[in-house]
């Protein structure tokens, strides 16, 4: 279990600290930022990557609201949910402890750490019911295509491969609407550590969003699956790679 949970958190410490490193160091970088298709690109890439290195160990999950749906798709097992949900969440506030020490050196930082928002905290000034809308249909369809793509039936070993590119797009969708969380440890690490370095406590008031509307949209993602597209294959094991 502590290797599996040694997975967890080290996946998603990559994921924060690859993808909101990413929007806060390389995004606007003068001339050369990569902007929303570069930060959706190295979010997708995090996943990817840690699902083919630590995959095999823990499911390669890195995120609670996919354990949680696995765990209602009977795809994982319930006694282990809170186990990774702490490993994941510890794993995101390391790594946007690591962002700040790198961001803080630069003499023009503001606090940034590429939290999740609605509102006057949005990308693109939506509002709750947008970012509420906008967070459980991505992770509903995240969860469909996770779930789909580690089917038995499924072609071996490309799970990580479209798990990656479906955070991609789903990024290039909603970073204007959220900043997209679809991931409450992804939300929660940037929250907590703004809020102890100055950067305001606002994206801590509104954090709730992004543990409910990931957490409802797993879950409903999950039941689909589970109800409508499992057919036969409802006892296979998730896993990220074959």
């Amino acid at each position: 279990m502590q290797t599996k949970l040694g997975a967890e958190f080290f996946g998603t410490f990559w994921l924060v600290l690859g993808g909101c490193g990413s929007a806060v160091l390389a995004a606007a970088f003068p001339g050369l930022g990569i902007g929303f298709y570069g930060v959706a690109l190295a979010f997708g890439l995090t996943v990817l990557t840690m699902a083919y290195a630590v995959g095999h160990i823990s499911g390669g999950h890195f995120n609670p609201a996919v354990t949680i749906g696995l765990a209602v798709a009977g795809r994982h097992p319930r006694h282990e949910v809170l186990p990774y949900i702490a490993a994941q969440v510890c794993g995101a506030i390391a790594a946007s402890v690591v962002l700040y020490v790198i961001a803080s050196g630069h003499a023009g930082y503001m606090g940034n750490l590429a939290a999740n928002g609605y509102g006057d905290q949005s990308p693109g000034n939506y509002s709750l019911v947008s970012g509420f809308v906008t967070e459980v249909v991505m992770t509903a369809f995240f969860l469909i295509v996770i779930i789909g793509a580690t089917d038995t039936r499924a072609p071996k070993g490309m799970a990580p491969l479209a798990i990656g590119l479906c955070l991609t797009l789903i990024h290039l969708i909603s970073i204007p609407v959220t900043n997209t969380s679809v991931n409450p440890a992804r939300s929660t690490g940037p929250a907590i550590v703004e809020m102890l370095t100055g950067g305001g406590a606002t994206a801590l008031a509104q954090l709730w969003l992004f543990w409910a509307a990931p957490i409802l949209g797993a879950s409903v993602g999950a039941l689909v699956y589970r109800l409508i597209l499992s057919g036969e294959n409802r006892k296979a094991t998730a896993t990220l790679v074959a």
